[in-house]
């Protein structure tokens, strides 16, 4: 097997390791706010993640010297703070499927970021991908009847767009620096984290509950969701193009929304699954992604 395919095949395993991490997580993210506010949760999950991941750098004997720290400070603010920031109180209001489901418009956002910052020229594919995430969006947002929660699903969306930002800035330094994978993971999440943590000091919230559902719910986000998952998704977006890393993520809203079903017993309307349909198909072809075809764009 050529270096390449064993590169490539690595990166999927990683995939499906997010997939799997991230589904449940948001079914977590959720559950947790029945005991603690949103801005001291995420603050504390990242906090906790990177220093988890600060000790696997020393124990691998990595540096820790930190990656050129204007881009990497600004990838922690989008990727880490943003992002997890508004869709942690996303949830506060908003059910799991439906939040994970306008997150992860994501990849449509960094193509048009990656246009952009990138210089990576949208073709016609990438705007009728993009047309038809839109259709999508709209059905899943139902502007013609009353939003259940119009804040949350403008926070959900702003989460996207920020994440979107932290991926291309994170594609941008891969090209530039090549830092480690694990240093850069775990310094964004220690600037995303103290950011969150500022955050949460300046706004007034629900008083945590120190019980076991909330303990378990934050070691499974630390531990897991951030520490691991974060690190993989980061290994997946370093050895693939950032728009078939970005759509290669979708089966993590899949999984939330079949989760939140089974779980949460957040049973999604007609129109969501019509619209959840139109967003896979629409970041599909935004990726050109074809069956048996693994060449790199």
């Amino acid at each position: 097997m050529s270096a390449v395919s064993l590169h490539q095949r690595g990166a999927i395993f990683a995939l499906i390791g997010t997939i799997l991490l991230w589904g449940y997580s948001w079914i977590v993210m959720k559950q947790v706010m029945a005991h603690a506010g949103p801005f001291d949760f995420a603050a504390l999950r990242y906090l906790i993640g990177a220093a988890i991941l600060f000790a696997a750098l020393m124990l691998s004997g990595q540096t820790l010297r930190p990656p050129p720290l204007l881009p990497m400070i600004l990838i922690g603010l989008c990727q880490t703070a943003a992002f997890q920031g508004l869709e942690q109180w996303a949830l506060v209001s908003g059910g799991a499927g439906h939040v994970a489901m306008l997150a992860y418009t994501m990849p449509f956002w960094a193509v048009l970021l990656a246009w952009l910052l990138l210089g990576d020229n949208p073709t016609g594919r990438h705007w009728f991908g993009l047309a038809l995430a839109a259709i999508g969006l709209l059905c899943i947002i139902e502007p013609w009847h009353s939003l259940g929660s119009p804040l949350s699903t403008t926070l959900a969306i702003a989460g996207g767009i920020a994440w979107a930002a932290g991926t291309v800035l994170s594609k941008r330094m891969f090209q530039r620096h090549a830092p480690s994978v694990l240093s850069l993971t775990a310094w964004q999440m220690l600037v995303g984290g103290f950011a969150l943590g500022i955050v949460a000091l300046a706004v007034p919230q629900r008083s945590i509950e120190w019980n076991w559902a909330f303990i378990g719910g934050l070691a499974y986000s630390a531990v897991l969701a951030s520490s691991l998952a974060w690190w993989l998704w980061l290994i997946v977006l370093q050895r693939l193009p950032t728009t078939v890393a970005s759509v290669s993520s979708l089966g993590v809203p899949i999984v939330s929304v079949l989760l939140a079903w089974l779980i949460l017993h957040e049973q999604p309307s007609a129109m969501g699954l019509a619209g959840i349909a139109f967003v896979l198909l629409g970041l599909t072809a935004v990726s050109g992604i074809r069956l048996g075809n693994t060449r790199r764009r």
